[in-house]
């Protein structure tokens, strides 16, 4: 597995950025590049931990939009309106991550709820750079682990918000998603 918009070279660079938790840790070899890596842990159905280690290995951009596209697939034919301006907002914001679409993505997010697969993704695109506080105030920057964190969140609820019973070909579809993103084969600015 390439992965060509992963810059770490090595799994454990990307591990050492969260805690990927004891299973997962033990199916880690020092030689393991990331794309080897990832593919252990499909090869051994772990994809919470393949679908953690993705969001922290993708660059915030090409994570965000992964975000979106697993929260679009998940959500049906019918989102509620506040789902659909989350996800709406995240996607402005990957096409174009200026300031002003990274804090339009903070309140629909909250309308959406931060614990909802769309306001996740929506708060992955706030919480991406900048300040968390107000324009006006002196700037609070975010961990550079936010956003990962809420991506991995946004994908892992996406996969069981409906149909639950499908969460396991839903893990592994989203997963290919995300290896296609980090692959450079499915880019948001292919879409326009």
């Amino acid at each position: 597995m390439n992965l060509s918009r992963v810059t770490a070279r090595t799994a454990a660079e990307v591990c050492g950025r969260f805690d990927i938790g004891q299973e997962a840790k033990a199916l880690l070899r020092p030689e393991h590049s990331p794309g080897q890596y990832l593919e252990v842990l499909k090869e051994k159905n772990r994809f919470p931990a393949a679908i953690q280690f993705l969001a922290f290995a993708l660059p915030k951009p090409e994570a965000v939009w992964w975000a979106c596209r697993c929260v679009r697939e998940g959500a049906g034919s019918a989102p509620p309106p506040a789902s659909v301006a989350a996800i709406q907002a995240a996607e402005k914001w990957v096409a174009s991550p200026t300031d002003e679409n990274r804090r339009a993505a903070m309140p629909v997010a909250q309308t959406a709820g931060l614990a909802t697969a769309a306001g996740a993704a929506a708060l992955a695109a706030f919480v991406s750079g900048g300040s968390l506080g107000p324009a006006s105030n002196p700037p609070v920057p975010p961990a550079e682990t936010l956003t990962a964190q809420a991506v991995s969140g946004a994908v892992l609820v996406a996969a069981v918000q409906r149909e639950t019973e499908k969460a396991l070909d839903k893990f592994r579809r989203f997963l290919t998603l995300g290896i296609e993103i980090a692959n450079g084969t499915n880019r948001w600015d292919a879409r326009r």
